[in-house]
């Protein structure tokens, strides 16, 4: 029987986004994987600043080179961010580019969110784009959905955008192969099978069901579905 390859390691995910700052300093080209991308970026952060208009702190998880943060900014002006990285280069690429749009304070902590203190009330949105997919096992995504909930202040909201997988394995067949095709259209059946390459080795998507039975678990008051294309889909919740 064939023995199920390991996953990549915090250390080799973070060593490939030091090297991919340029890229992802960029949606066109950071997320051009990822299906819908620029349509679930504006989503979500419409959908944060519906419910929490009057924001003060938000924090981005997985920032990147702080996209999200970005696009955050141009709904809500002005908020205290605090971003989480892996990645050193990306953090400060980040911090860069979010300080040119906000008179607010820019934080920066460098680790994974598994380990990282938050506090506790303090935020009124969170977002998490296209970094979930690395929790490994169901006691960690329980673990970082709780943390999360109770970083919130009463009313916060958190909104993800990422890979997902289904409940039935036959679906999540099927649109795999979709996600192939999509993949083989943008870049040829190299550029296909070197993204299939990756994911299987560095991520471990769970399905949009699984999530929000999680947020229902640990404490959000709402869940809703604002995207869902394929294998990747936008939704949150509100506490």
């Amino acid at each position: 029987m064939q023995r199920e390859r390991p996953k990549s390691t915090i250390d080799e995910i973070r060593e490939r986004f030091d090297h991919d700052v340029e890229r992802f300093s960029n949606l066109e080209t950071g997320q051009q994987t990822t299906i819908d991308a620029p349509l679930s970026l504006e989503l979500i952060t419409d959908a944060a600043g519906s419910v929490n208009a009057a924001a003060e702190n938000l924090l981005d998880i997985g920032c990147g080179a702080g996209n999200y943060t970005l696009k955050m900014l141009t709904k809500v002006n002005n908020l205290s961010c605090t971003l989480i990285d892996l990645s050193i280069p990306m953090l400060e690429r980040a911090k860069q580019r979010v300080e040119q749009q906000t008179e607010a304070e820019v934080h920066t902590i460098q680790g994974d969110i598994r380990d990282v203190e938050l506090k506790s009330s303090y935020f009124d949105i969170v977002l998490a784009g296209a970094v979930l997919h690395h929790l490994r096992n169901e006691e960690e995504w329980e673990k970082v959905f709780r943390k999360i909930y109770v970083a919130l202040k009463p009313g916060g909201s958190f909104w993800i955008s990422d890979l997902v997988v289904h409940e039935a394995p036959i679906i999540t067949e099927l649109f795999w192969k979709k996600y192939a095709g999509y993949l083989s259209d943008l870049g040829g059946d190299a550029f296909q099978q070197r993204v299939l390459d990756y994911i299987d080795k560095e991520d471990t998507p769970q399905s949009v069901t699984f999530q929000m039975e999680m947020m229902r678990k640990v404490g959000f008051r709402y869940v809703d579905i604002l995207h869902k294309n394929s294998s990747f889909a936008a939704f949150g919740a509100v506490k």
